[in-house]
């Protein structure tokens, strides 16, 4: 007999899901079929319930319940990703707060809309942010975006090289990475005659 599943996510810890889990009840799923965590980010990985959704609680006639459509999916490759799979199962979508039933020709243009505009908005987001990075970068000294002092002077690191046999054992005698030992000695030409 065909279900109505329900999942339902925050980002924050602080976030409280209960809302989403009042809303699921309330459109028809039952306690026993409601998936919620609290897990961040605009990718999949490490959203374990949502995967146990997809892989073990749906079944062909189910409909998944979300409250809105950035529950279930951050980015538009992810949610037509998911649309694929819910589609290949021969599962509905609902989404309460957006009028989504994707059983219906209307529903499937609506959700493929609702889908677009919220990546165009996390792009939106990114620009904005990216932008305000560079304003800070460009301030000089004062941004916050400058990195963390330098934790060791480069006259240690050249002298850790010379008194160890490997500069994979310098790294190692300073407490540092080969990569950051290379840094270190790139910043000038020096480094090539360092054996």
């Amino acid at each position: 007999m065909a279900e109505k599943i329900g999942y339902a996510r925050v980002s924050s810890k602080g976030q409280n899901i209960e809302p989403q889990i009042d809303a699921l009840t309330r459109a028809g799923v039952a306690s026993e079929h409601i998936y919620a965590e609290k897990v961040t980010g605009t990718k999949r990985e490490g959203r374990k319930e949502l995967e146990a959704l997809l892989h073990r609680g749906l079944r062909r006639g189910d409909k998944l319940v979300v409250t809105r459509l950035d529950r279930l999916a951050r980015s538009l490759r992810d949610l037509q990703n998911i649309a694929h799979e819910l589609r290949e199962r021969e599962v509905d979508l609902v989404v309460t707060e957006q009028a989504i039933d994707t059983s219906s020709a209307e529903g499937r243009l609506f959700f493929n809309m609702l889908g677009a505009i919220g990546e165009f908005e996390t792009e939106l987001r990114k620009a904005r942010q990216r932008e305000g990075i560079d304003a800070a970068l460009a301030k000089g000294d004062d941004s916050p975006f400058k990195g963390r002092p330098a934790t060791i002077r480069r006259a240690d690191v050249v002298q850790a090289v010379q008194d160890h046999p490997s500069k994979a054992a310098a790294a190692k005698a300073l407490g540092i990475s080969r990569d950051s030992l290379y840094r270190y000695l790139g910043q000038t030409n020096e480094h090539e005659s360092i054996v």
